[in-house]
């Protein structure tokens, strides 16, 4: 099943898990709409034709939705009863945080197996270098920034722009180093509105007559994006801004081939695991590595943002 947001290379994900049961001669089936879908007894029998076609195809076939009534202690007995009705023995979870969470605590009640992939475009995962979906969410906005630069660049303005990460800033980082942004912030560095007065400052003085700052949504400097576009408006007049949100576009598209790749890897390891009886794991990969991690520390553990390409970052924007 596929729970919280969409991520591109769920559907890779759902075809690796599906043929690889196929190999091994295991029954699989689809549980639709995330843990709702379970507590609905929402499932339907895949075989390989029902994944034909699919590894290019960005969001999940099996449908996402929250599910308060999972919280609770009764929802899940109803998902548990579901389950055993539909004689499934076994649950590969695709998701993120919230869908590992969900996952350890209906192990920890009913004892129930169940492997993780991580998918979520945010790659906050304690566990893996690299989450499915983010390459792609990556490459979409350095294509998006790269469009915005040309209409910056023609009328002299400075354009703020915000992608997702409400807690993490690896997009942030990584696509605004990728597209030469002059100033990027993240959560997980709070620069001040000074340093950042400062720095555009900086950039002016140099001769730039166009600027772009890449801002994580959960940037803690500003209580938004469009606070923070006004606060620079009002102490730098010289600079017209303007600001850009690209929201959810950076979760769709057709997942890039490391996603496809990286979500057959993962959709195999998580099957071969569950045939060797193992349970309440993680899959990820790990220098290029597919490693297992305890679901418990994929959820509590601190995926570290990278210090040396934060090194990198200042050293461009000057």
């Amino acid at each position: 099943m596929t729970s919280g947001g969409d991520a591109p290379g769920m559907n890779a994900a759902i075809r690796a898990v599906v043929r690889a049961c196929s190999y091994y001669n295991v029954e699989c089936v689809g549980i639709y709409r995330g843990y709702q879908g379970l507590i609905e007894g929402d499932f339907q029998n895949l075989s390989s034709r029902n994944v034909s076609n699919i590894i290019n195809r960005g969001g999940t076939i099996l449908k996402s939705a929250r599910s308060a009534e999972f919280r609770t202690s009764e929802g899940r007995k109803k998902a548990y009863n579901q389950l055993k009705k539909a004689e499934i023995d076994a649950v590969v979870l695709i998701g993120g945080d919230g869908t590992f969470t969900g996952g350890m605590i209906f192990n920890s009640e009913y004892n129930f197996p169940c492997i993780g992939i991580p998918g979520t475009i945010d790659n906050d995962i304690f566990g893996t270098n690299f989450t499915i979906g983010y390459d792609t969410a990556l490459n979409t906005v350095v294509e998006v920034i790269d469009k915005i630069r040309d209409t910056a660049s023609s009328h002299n303005r400075l354009f703020f722009v915000e992608v997702m990460g409400r807690d993490a800033g690896f997009i942030a980082l990584n696509a605004g180093v990728g597209s030469g942004a002059e100033e990027i912030l993240i959560p997980e560095e709070n620069l001040g509105l000074d340093r950042l007065l400062e720095a555009l400052k900086r950039s002016k003085r140099s001769g730039r007559s166009s600027s772009i700052v890449v801002v994580t949504e959960g940037d803690k400097i500003g209580k938004s994006v469009f606070e923070l576009a006004n606060y620079v408006e009002e102490n730098l007049p010289q600079y017209e801004v303007r600001v850009s949100v690209l929201g959810h576009m950076q979760r769709g598209g057709s997942p890039s081939c490391f996603d496809r790749v990286l979500a057959s890897r993962l959709g195999v390891r998580a099957v071969e695991l569950l045939l060797d009886g193992q349970t309440n794991l993680m899959v990820g990969l790990v220098n290029n590595i597919v490693e297992t991690t305890e679901l418990e520390h994929a959820v509590k553990g601190h995926h570290e943002i990278n210090k040396e390409l934060l090194r990198v970052s200042d050293i461009m924007s000057f």
